[in-house]
């Protein structure tokens, strides 16, 4: 594979399940794509036999409560893309035509795991066009409370810095940094599942969330213990799903960023609004061309004692 050309999938890879907040099953088809094709979605299954194309762009996101949802719920809109869009960030792959019957990705097992494993059955083919990526030049950051998020400028690599901080010992804060590449994508991030509390359970009914959510695909806390039988798949497992996250929420960026990212109880919201701000101003980033893929990376991990502070209701 070129180390510095775009890349799609060698075939096309289909998955089907049900969608975490709406319950409904739904059939997902990645296909490969074209050259500077960039990651589309084709809403299939509306009224009338009607289609929709969506970009996967920051411009075309229309709700962060509990996921990232892109498009209009009246003309067509596809939500709790995170995952998927964390899987395609993560491995690299540049071009993908997403085809999805439902209002919502399937929530598989909660992590971003299934859908790595299907795109390496197939692989992926390394394409002509040099590779481009959006480089951060000038430091932008949002905050709500003391939750925060922020892009910084860096040479090269895309590094994230994630740290969260929920008032319960199930919990309480943990941090972990990476530098992003394919190789670490699959090693410390991919299997780590999205988790919420019993607590909530009945207001996320009532509100239309969670109606899908199960033991099969999401991390359970309750008042002292985690209610999973199989426990944690990482002691912090709760911040890795933070990162997975935020790599698939950034990729709304629509090309791979070259830069610092730093959150503290960050949650998609928080993401959506610093590539708002980022893109702001044109002379806050530039797009450039040809990077070396980074197939190695580090990963550090730092945790502590739970303290009160602000807990996100986004998982």
């Amino acid at each position: 594979m070129k180390a510095n050309g775009q890349t799609t999938l060698r075939d096309t890879v289909t998955l089907t399940g049900n969608g975490v907040h709406s319950g409904k099953p739904v059939r997902l088809t990645v296909h490969p794509a074209d050259v500077n094709h960039g990651i589309v979605f084709l809403r299939t299954g509306l009224t009338n036999g009607r289609e929709r194309l969506i970009e996967a762009r920051h411009i075309a996101v229309s709700a962060t409560e509990l996921c990232t949802v892109i498009g209009e719920s009246d003309s067509g809109a596809v939500a709790t893309i995170e995952h998927l869009m964390s899987a395609l960030a993560g491995l690299g792959i540049d071009n993908a035509l997403i085809e999805v019957d439902g209002p919502e990705i399937p929530i598989l097992d909660g992590s971003a795991a299934l859908f790595v494993e299907a795109f390496d059955r197939v692989g992926l083919a390394s394409q002509s066009a040099a590779r481009r990526y959006v480089k951060v030049l000038r430091s932008v950051r949002v905050q709500q409370g003391k939750a925060f998020a922020e892009l910084k400028p860096r040479d090269k690599g895309f590094r994230l810095d994630v740290e969260i901080d929920f008032d319960t010992p199930l919990i309480g804060r943990q941090r972990k940094i990476v530098d992003l590449s394919a190789t670490v994508y699959r090693r410390e991030i991919a299997n780590a599942r999205t988790f919420g509390f019993m607590r909530d359970v009945e207001r996320l009914w009532k509100a239309g969330f969670a109606l899908g959510a199960s033991l099969d695909n999401t991390v359970a806390l309750g008042e002292d213990r985690i209610l999973n039988e199989e426990g944690l798949r990482h002691p912090d497992e709760f911040v890795r799903h933070k990162l997975l996250d935020a790599i698939g929420d950034l990729a709304l960026s629509g090309l791979p960023l070259i830069g610092n990212y730093h959150s503290y109880c960050g949650g998609h919201r928080l993401n959506f609004m610093v590539l708002d701000a980022l893109f702001s101003d044109r002379a806050n980033y530039a797009i450039v061309e040809g990077e070396p893929r980074r197939e190695q990376g580090h990963a550090e991990i730092a945790g502590g004692i739970a303290v009160p502070a602000y807990a996100p209701d986004i998982h």
